[in-house]
């Protein structure tokens, strides 16, 4: 399955997210890989850690493969290249993970048909090697966006099972910048459809995840004062009722993840370490992300415990 990591603004945890979701779905033994696709500043090679992702992405990136400077793109065994001393031993049973890193120092750049056959060329191969393909796009409605419209609108990809997350902090700028990026006039859906894609089709395989979500049971909302209190659960309901108006209610949302210290001050991956010895995270950050890795691929998405006002959604 393809997976395609989209939001509208940058710092909204779409690659810090998708990164820990390809290495906890790694963990359950898929072999997985992550193709970094925001190629204005690619950064999955700090999430993972692997500064041999740098280096080989010099002349060997995904940007220099698209346009045709690259036989074939860089890839960086995860496991065996990362400097996370954690990560360095890799455990029993779990998947590959590879990444193929952007380049640095690069830019957007406008479709042109052959970067469009090299990147469908690239995508079904790694659709028939892996489990699961996530492909991490630029913020904002980016050229990487369109050439993954257009390459999944191709004939040869229909048959390809692919999702579209779109992630944004549990704000109502992000809210109502999300909702822009995919119902707008020129978002995710017309841009799609304009490309070839069935609306309705297209429709049912975008989702949204929320992050940094202040959950009501955490230390962070118990140690607030009661005024507090009360005004932050009058934002949350304020927040749902936006998100409800703007086409992205409860039924249309794969899961969200807790507000976490941790990926406040560093973006990484949270390992199971990093919450019992350490314990310098959340044992509930740990969970969100497990669960909304064994999310990603359920055969309907409706029938997740993530939806609780039924399996149609909020239609703008």
């Amino acid at each position: 399955m393809l997976i395609f990591a989209a939001s509208d603004k940058g710092g909204a945890g779409r690659s810090v997210t998708s990164a820990n979701l390809a290495y906890h779905r790694a963990l359950s033994g898929d072999e997985v890989c992550y193709l970094d696709f925001d190629f204005g500043s690619p950064t999955a090679s700090a999430v993972f850690d692997v500064p041999e992702a740098r280096r080989a992405a010099e002349d060997r990136g995904l940007h220099a493969y698209l346009k045709g400077e690259a036989a074939e793109p860089a890839r960086i065994d995860v496991w065996a290249e990362t400097e996370h001393q954690v990560l360095r031993h890799r455990p029993p049973c779990s998947g590959r993970l590879v990444l193929m890193p952007g380049d640095l120092s690069r830019g957007d750049f406008a479709t042109t048909e052959n970067d469009l056959r090299r990147c469908v060329d690239l995508l079904l191969k790694l659709h028939h090697e892996f489990d699961l393909v996530i492909v991490d796009l630029r913020a904002g409605r980016s050229y990487a966006l369109d050439l993954a419209l257009a390459a999944t609108a191709q004939p040869e990809m229909r048959a390809v099972p692919a999702r579209w997350l779109v992630f944004h902090r549990w704000t109502r700028q992000h809210v109502a910048g999300a909702a822009h990026l995919v119902f707008g006039k020129h978002g995710l859906v017309r841009g799609g459809v304009a490309r070839g894609h069935d609306e309705d089709t297209l429709r049912g395989a975008i989702r949204f995840v929320r992050s940094a979500v202040p959950h009501s049971e955490s230390p962070l909302w118990a140690q607030v004062r009661p005024a507090q209190s009360a005004w932050m659960r009058a934002c949350d309901h304020g927040l749902e009722q936006l998100a409800s108006e703007h086409g992205m209610g409860r039924s249309q949302v794969l899961g969200s993840v807790p507000f976490e210290h941790v990926l406040q001050w560093c973006e990484q991956l949270i390992t199971e370490e990093d919450v019992l010895d350490s314990q310098i995270a959340d044992m509930t950050t740990w969970q969100a992300l497990g669960d909304l890795a064994g999310r990603l691929t359920e055969r309907s998405l409706a029938s997740s415990g993530a939806f609780e006002d039924g399996a149609k959604g909020d239609r703008p």
